[in-house]
């Protein structure tokens, strides 16, 4: 049958598979939400916005996202489930039209060293296989230009039943890997102070090791004691080399102690496996201050830092290896790719070609395809994973994505909106959280949360386009047309802080002259080598405090006042007051409800079924044993101050019998920072980015320095929290402050006295100055992109 014959026998009405256009939402109070319904149009662009903490992120990740992944795990067998994250079903009481969500947050990537910007996307794996069909001299398949895959050789015996009778044979077999064999694929090889690792004048017995966590009360004591291969009671200093050569590098070994079969491993292995498999930074603090204290890394000598073997790097293509290739930046990499005329692999060159094409799109292209991946800020992390949709054949899901420009350049901008555009027009429903004015431009749907945050938000103040958001009166609607006007008169620096011949990655020899006493704005797109000049040559340390973009991450027995230090001050006011211990006053510690152990709820593991939980019958919640709220400070126990605001406790510890200046003086920068909403019991768990970003601000201001540096302080804050942050700066400098931050947001760069704008471009086409002076300046000469934008956005 022809098409057109299809097309004529259709009916003229609308199918009734066609009318689900809509995802239905009622009811929903998951976090701060108050039982709001909502309806989202299918395959349009709906931007959520609203202040910080008004409800953005737990309707579209904690509902309407949560409840679509979790209907799709529950399609897996019980077996698979069990390896899965269980996702409890959302507080709401309708949800119909939903459609399997993407979600592409603002998550970190793993930090394990092993990850780069190539491993983590699929460009490695398809230029492997170039270079494996293309490469010169041919050196085997695409897993000899892994990194991750070790060369391995072997050849024995093997048993073959054969025609009834059992045959032996020999047998042999290589797999030629490219991993370096010196550095095992790391790029760089430690080296251990064995003076760090242990005191060589004591025996194990007494001590003498320093490694954090291999005490000799546990399972480490009973393995070394138990081994046999050297005297535990004897100083190390005394060993044998023999003995010395097993407890540092002998190879994993059984062995039987008090009849239980265990594994003995010399400790430089074991340190190796368990702490330097991930990222230094992955590591806990007291862990990372060990591995800083005891190893040196050094670029591995036999590779040169590319972690491929010397037969991999011999293999070329027109003269450049792999180790060059993944080394280019990523918009040079697309060029050279496009320039091999290969009709045997055309395919593969087009499919790698528009992969890296993608990067350069989203703003990517100063990267390089061998760029670890723990080193991307959250920003490039979430433009990253993006790469994996844009090229994707998938209609009809939806797409979450969580602030699409953090880290975005005004210039930015505009190439993002394109390829949001791009994924709603294959017939995809895009949901974007998101605060700046330039995204919410091109929202066909429009969802206005409000209208304060914590308690005072979770409803929906607006719903419609964004001519109705500009007419609408909500806080969002006031704010859209705002702009900041540049300052009448800027401030005059007290000093001057010289950084002379700045390398640090695309940095080319840069010499900049910071005023200090002032507030300065480090600008330019993103990659131009704004965090390099700063972080790289202003480290945190002496008089310097540095706030950068790293998440603060707390299990749901953190809170404010935990992660701010702020209970230590309390629990001393409520242990003075009533003559008891402080720990009393800690649900972590003795005064914890036995039945919850101080988490307020009891959770049920329902195995491959989500867990419920459920409020504490015997403490109501409230996480304390009932003799320990019998003590009172001011009138009140410790399980209502942790139920008070900011705001309340600011008052309740300002003045009166519960006078504390220590707790007061942290919730008076909680306060500052805008959170006097948030209540100090709340779970970090609940708790939105822009607060997280505000809590960690607030914890750090605490920190006694002359100079702070900021990194994107504005991430996930509405257009009017930017204000109060705004003011915060304002009173750090006339404090005597010097203060320093690396921002796109044109607000920020208005507020400055003086700017540097690095440029003119990214990666290689960047790491120059192209501009320092006074906003005004920048604007007049409307000679770099920022100077362009900027004057746009004041309207001159």
């Amino acid at each position: 049958m022809s098409l057109a014959t299809r097309t004529d026998t259709q009916s003229p009405e609308l199918h009734v598979a066609d009318s689900h256009d809509l995802i239905r939402v009622q009811g929903a109070r998951e976090n701060n939400l108050k039982d709001i319904s909502i309806e989202i149009p299918k395959r349009r662009l709906t931007v959520f916005t609203g202040v910080s903490g008004s409800g953005k992120s737990s309707l579209v990740f904690g509902t309407i996202a949560a409840e679509s992944q979790r209907m799709i795990n529950e399609t897996y067998s019980a077996f698979v489930q069990g390896f899965m994250p269980t996702q409890s079903r959302p507080d709401v009481d309708v949800l119909e039209g939903i459609t399997t969500a993407i979600i592409v947050d603002q998550e970190r990537m793993g930090s394990n060293s092993r990850s780069t910007v190539g491993t983590a996307t699929d460009a490695n794996a398809m230029l492997r296989i170039v270079f494996s069909r293309l490469g010169q001299p041919h050196i085997g398949s695409p897993q000899a230009f892994a990194f991750n895959v070790p060369s391995v050789s072997g050849a024995g015996a093997v048993t073959i039943e054969r025609a009834g009778r059992t045959v032996k044979e020999r047998r042999s077999f290589t797999v030629t890997g490219g991993m370096c064999p010196r550095c095992e694929g790391m790029g760089s090889v430690t080296d251990f102070d064995l003076s760090a690792l242990y005191n060589d004048s004591k025996s194990l017995n007494e001590g003498a090791l320093t490694i954090p966590g291999y005490s000799m009360d546990g399972w480490y004591g009973r393995i070394f004691r138990g081994s046999g291969f050297f005297d535990p009671d004897k100083p190390i200093r005394k060993y044998t080399k023999k003995e010395l050569h097993d407890l540092l590098y002998k190879e994993p070994t059984k062995i039987k102690v008090d009849g239980i079969n265990l594994t003995y491993e010399g400790l430089i292995p074991k340190i190796q496996k368990s702490f330097l498999s991930k990222g230094v930074d992955a590591l806990q603090p007291h862990i990372r201050a060990f591995v800083e204290q005891a190893i040196t890394f050094t670029v591995c000598p036999e590779c040169d830092g590319t972690r491929l073997s010397e037969a991999t790097r011999s293999s070329k293509i027109k003269g450049i290896n792999i180790a060059d290739a993944c080394a280019m930046q990523i918009s040079d990499l697309a060029g050279w790719v496009r320039d091999l005329d290969e009709p045997s692999v055309a395919p593969l060159l087009a499919s790698l070609g528009d992969t890296l094409d993608s990067f350069v799109e989203i703003g990517l292209g100063y990267l390089s395809l061998d760029r670890p991946s723990g080193t991307l800020s959250g920003g490039e992390a979430q433009r990253t994973k993006m790469i994996r949709h844009l090229g994707s054949s998938l209609t009809d899901v939806t797409y979450v994505f969580d602030e699409p420009t953090i880290g975005l350049h005004p210039h930015d901008i505009q190439r993002m909106n394109e390829l949001l555009l791009r994924l709603r027009d294959k017939g995809n429903t895009v949901l974007v959280v998101e605060h700046k004015p330039e995204m919410i431009a091109i929202a066909d749907h429009v969802v206005d949360l409000g209208p304060g945050a914590g308690t005072a938000g979770g409803a929906v103040c607006f719903e419609g386009t964004l001519e109705g958001l500009r007419a609408s009166g909500t806080l969002t609607g006031r704010h859209l047309e705002d702009r900041a006007a540049l300052k009448e008169t800027v401030r005059t620096p007290t000093g001057t802080l010289e950084i002379r011949g700045a390398t640090a990655h695309n940095l080319r020899d840069v010499d900049a002259d910071v005023p200090l006493g002032v507030l300065v704005v480090v600008t330019g797109v993103a990659g131009s080598g704004k965090s390099s000049l700063v972080n790289g040559s202003i480290p945190a340390g002496e008089g310097v405090v540095s706030i950068d973009q790293g998440a603060i991450r707390g299990s749901r027995r953190s809170n404010p006042a935990t992660y701010t230090g702020l209970l230590d001050p309390i629990r001393k006011a409520f242990a003075k007051a009533n003559g008891v211990k402080p720990a009393l006053f800690s649900s972590n510690s003795e005064g914890a409800c036995p039945t919850c152990n101080g988490a307020g709820v009891i959770y049920t593991d329902l195995a491959m079924m989500a867990g419920v939980a459920t409020t504490c019958e015997e403490c109501e919640g409230k996480r304390f044993q009932s003799s320990v709220l019998e003590y009172h400070l001011g009138g009140r126990d410790i399980s209502e101050v942790l139920a008070m605001s900011v705001t309340e406790a600011e008052e309740f510890f300002g003045a009166g019998e519960a006078r504390t200046p220590a707790a007061h003086a942290i919730l008076d920068r909680l306060a500052d920072v805008g959170l006097g909403y948030l209540s100090l019991g709340q779970p970090l768990t609940t708790l939105s980015g822009g607060e997280r970003q505000r809590l960690k601000l607030a914890t750090q201001m605490a920190e006694k320095g002359d100079v702070y540096v900021l990194d994107e302080p504005t991430a996930g804050l509405h257009l009017a929290d930017v204000e109060q942050l705004l003011g915060l700066l304002d009173r750090l400098v006339d404090s005597g402050k010097s203060v320093i931050v690396i921002e796109h947001h044109q607000a920020v760069m208005a507020h400055a006295d003086w700017i540097i704008d690095l440029g003119p471009g990214a990666g290689h086409d960047g790491g120059r100055i192209v501009f320092e002076g006074t906003p005004a300046d920048l604007v007049a000469a409307r000679s770099t992109l920022t100077g362009e934008h900027l004057g746009a956005y004041v309207g001159t």
